[in-house]
């Protein structure tokens, strides 16, 4: 069955064979509550859910295949209803806070070189609903999940229309209700899309991941550099930040003895002066298969302290979830 968010009264009305409208809408609240399963569903006649329960295994589309937990992280791999999985993870922010990572594509065309979703190559783009439904799922776990990040699998701005679907569709007040603010697009620097982010006027916040701010060094790291340089990002995120007037995050995985320089450090300065960004530095997560190294705790200080010395403001995070492979740049589906 297609999946049912991100769908109109009528067109779920006409997908489940309804009667009457509000029956579309019981069916919704109880989902959006976390109720999946028609026989547990509340408002409808035991004649409907009797129905409904035999033409159709779940309200949902995907399923829950494989659950990997530690102690600051839960991913979930979901298998969607062609047989693709993706995967996506709840994170533990401290202070009874938890934060949904979401995937918008099955793997990734951008092949960042330091991240495991570059090495699936792209299979596909998620609908909003099933993008919709990895926040269901992980809602399903038993916590209350107050911010999305799209930093999952895939490059959001590269499957623009379906994930603002899926932000309208967390934001609907008789929904998740899930303000803009507590949004996050995460790119690799796609300028067109953030260019487009832009015109929309949509108060989500976006992270950029930067990994360098020297143009020989990133066009080696991450391909986007090769079409979109420093300077073209830099246009793009200077008239965003003109038309939000918010603080952009510039995400800097430091891959040892490739970004962690003096030399970084003063390029890093260049690159953000004029922007109000943050920079959030955290220590490439290892994958086995990618030839770069963790940096050490000496050479992270050593930077940090450059940073420092050069009045750039940023923050040090812990990793989450490296233990089960659910950090940043670990997540990819082997199916």
């Amino acid at each position: 069955m297609a999946t049912l968010f991100c769908k109109t009264t009528d067109e779920i009305v006409k997908l489940l064979d309804l009667e009457k409208p509000f029956q579309a809408k019981i069916i919704y609240q109880n989902m959006i509550k976390g109720i999946f399963d028609f026989n547990d569903m509340k408002g409808l006649t035991k004649e409907m859910r009797q129905r409904l329960s035999e033409d159709h295994e779940s309200a949902l589309s995907s399923s829950i295949i494989k659950k990997y937990d530690d102690d600051s992280a839960t991913k979930l791999a979901i298998k969607l209803e062609d047989g693709s999985v993706v995967e996506c993870v709840r994170l533990f922010d401290g202070d009874n806070r938890y934060t949904a990572c979401i995937s918008s594509q099955v793997g990734c065309a951008m092949g960042c070189s330091f991240c495991k979703t570059g090495t699936m190559g792209l299979k596909r783009n998620l609908n909003a609903g099933e993008i919709v439904e990895q926040f269901a799922h992980l809602k399903s776990l038993g916590e209350k999940i107050s911010h999305i990040v799209f930093m999952g699998m895939g490059e959001p701005l590269a499957n623009f229309q379906e994930v603002m679907r899926a932000i309208t569709e967390f934001h609907r007040e008789d929904g998740f209700n899930i303000s803009y603010r507590k949004i996050t697009i995460s790119t690799c620097g796609l300028v067109p899309g953030i260019k487009k982010l832009t015109e929309l006027n949509l108060p989500v916040k976006l992270a950029v991941s930067l990994v360098s701010a020297d143009d020989a060094t990133r066009s080696k790291i991450m391909k986007i550099n090769r079409t979109y340089n420093l300077k073209k990002l830099k246009e793009a995120l200077l008239s965003f930040q003109h038309h939000q007037n918010k603080r952009i995050t510039l995400e800097y995985c430091m891959l040892s003895g490739v970004n962690t320089s003096e030399q970084s450090a003063i390029d890093l300065m260049k690159f953000t002066k004029g922007l109000d960004a943050l920079i959030n530095l955290i220590a490439w997560n290892p994958i086995d298969e990618l030839n770069y190294k963790t940096p050490s705790k000496k050479e992270i200080e050593c930077f940090t302290n450059n940073l420092k010395r050069l009045g750039i403001k940023y923050t040090l995070r812990r990793s989450k979830g490296r233990g089960t492979l659910a950090a940043c740049g670990q997540l990819a589906s082997e199916e």
